[in-house]
């Protein structure tokens, strides 16, 4: 991985002529929103036509989204073509993806498959979990590994199976074990950057246009905690 020293400051994982890859950090919107505002498109897209000296608009397209204090892996699509196989990829689950989260409760078992329903409250920008099917509900299926056990806390390691509104924040939290900093799901206090302790770790997935398989890792951001790691 690079990090850029140029006024962006992005920390590219990976970037070629259709692709380039980020390590979101803490408090970037992937894409604009309501707030207004600067989503991490839009800063990618001015790298972009700094460093190739590109007149007129920067073709980038938004494959996939994390949410706002998750820190982590996201792709993004320099050509339309890349943007297709991309689009289909992801929505047809041909990606691997792992998270790390930190949790203070331990987890009943060292590792599971977890299953919930969950229904969507736009209102409020949340998701809960139930343990059965209930109207309007969504499966939701997701596998854990406890990884290191810290000081006070629990580090996770998840694959995901399916790629729902805010599922590893609501599954987790439907087993008693909130990310640690997210209070909107249950942790009893907020991160001091505003942030939670679930990151984006591990991308794996077929590069859409040379066919090759790219294994992508995000260092963890600089924290007490993530160092320990």
């Amino acid at each position: 991985m690079k990090i850029l020293s140029n006024k962006t400051n992005l920390q590219i994982l990976h970037e070629d002529n259709h692709i380039i890859v980020i390590n979101k950090r803490v408090g970037d919107i992937v894409q604009g929103d309501k707030t207004g505002d600067k989503p991490l498109s839009e800063i990618v897209k001015e790298y972009i036509k700094e460093k190739y000296n590109k007149p007129g608009d920067v073709f980038l397209g938004v494959v996939h989204r994390l949410d706002r204090p998750t820190t982590g892996i996201v792709v993004f699509a320099r050509t339309s073509k890349a943007l297709e196989r991309l689009n289909k990829m992801f929505s047809e689950r041909e990606t691997q993806k792992t998270y790390w989260a930190v949790v203070k409760n331990r987890p009943a078992k060292n590792e599971d498959n977890l299953v919930h329903f969950l229904v969507r409250n736009e209102k409020n920008n949340t998701s809960k979990a139930h343990s059965k099917e209930v109207p309007n509900s969504k499966k939701a299926s997701l596998d854990y590994k406890i990884i290191k056990e810290l000081n006070n806390y629990f580090a996770l390691e998840i694959n995901l199976h399916t790629g729902r509104h805010h599922q590893i924040r609501s599954q987790l939290s439907a087993i008693g074990c909130p990310i640690k900093g997210d209070l909107k799901y249950g942790f009893d206090r907020s991160n001091p950057d505003g942030g939670i302790h679930l990151h984006a770790r591990k991308l794996v997935f077929i590069h859409p246009v040379s066919k090759e398989e790219l294994t992508l890792v995000a260092p963890t951001p600089n924290d007490a905690i993530w160092n320990s790691l």
